[in-house]
Formats: C-alpha cells, sequence, structure tokens
C-alpha cells in the first residue's frame, strides 16, 4: 500500500473515528505519519476532515441490496454484483491505496506453456484415435489410447 501524501510505501495506518458512522482511514510513510502525529490538526479539520464527497460516497446505498460504502468499509463485503457500479470510484481508490495499481497484473505459472502443450497435444490424439477407429485401424487406435491414458497420468 502506498502513502496518500508522497508516493513511498505506508507503514503507519490510522482510523480515525469522526462519529458513529463516519471513519477516517490515513495510510501513511514515517516520514507523513511523523508530520501529521507531530503537527497540531485544527478542530475544524479533526471534526469535519471528511470531505464532502467522501460523505455522499459514504452514505451512497445500492438500489438493488441496499447496503451503504460504509457498510462495506465495516464488513469488507459487498451486498451484490451491482456494488461495484455503485462504489465504482470509492472501489478504485480503495485498491491503488492497497495494490498501488487498479488492474490486477497476476503471475502465470511456470508450468503453464507444458500444461497448455500438452492439452494441445491430447486434443490432437483423441482426433487421430477417433478416425482411427472410424478408420477400423485398431492397432494404431490401442497406440493411440495408450500414449492418451500415458499423458492423463503424468
Amino acid at each position: 500500500m502506498k502513502c496518500q501524501k508522497c508516493p513511498n510505501a505506508a507503514s503507519l495506518h490510522i482510523t480515525e473515528i469522526l462519529g458513529e458512522d463516519h471513519v477516517e482511514e490515513l495510510h501513511l510513510c514515517e516520514v507523513c505519519a511523523h508530520k501529521y502525529l507531530s503537527e497540531p490538526q485544527p478542530k475544524a479539520a479533526a471534526k469535519g476532515s471528511i470531505r464532502d464527497d467522501d460523505l455522499d460516497g459514504a452514505n451512497r446505498v445500492c438500489e438493488a441490496c441496499g447496503i451503504k460504502f460504509v457498510d462495506f468499509r465495516n464488513t469488507g463485503r459487498l451486498g451484490c454484483p451491482h456494488d461495484y457500479e455503485v462504489f465504482r470510484e470509492e472501489l478504485l481508490q480503495l485498491l491503488e491505496n492497497i495494490h498501488g495499481e487498479t488492474r490486477h497484473c497476476g503471475k502465470v505459472p511456470r508450468r503453464l506453456p507444458q500444461c497448455k502443450q500438452m492439452q494441445a497435444e491430447l486434443t490432437q490424439l483423441r482426433k487421430q484415435l477417433s478416425l482411427a477407429v472410424h478408420r477400423e485401424a485398431y492397432e494404431e487406435a490401442a497406440q493411440l489410447r495408450d500414449r492418451i491414458r500415458q499423458l492423463e497420468e503424468n
């Protein structure tokens, strides 16, 4: 997760409870956290530090399931598939804070190329087996069957 004030990695996570349904989370690096904690915060900012657009997002309700974004933040679970569209902006911001990106770029398993190659070979062998049986070339079909079994065991 990256710091909300600078591009460094966040190492301190501060949760300020501003009201019953109003929570502000800060993700800061050590330097920014030290500045934040050492500088006195204005009283207006401490009580009303959630921006109006944050309040709108926290109070936005999904018409399909009735969940609020603040409910999602408290439970960690969305109510229905429509929530991804309703809370799109908030979720993108959350993903960027947590992962540093909004797109998933996962790793490819090392064995994937071998598996794909084996699957292609199995498909080709099964076609050849079907043709051999259709031509009544049973010896060839038996060899193909044995090769398919050998590949499937591995």
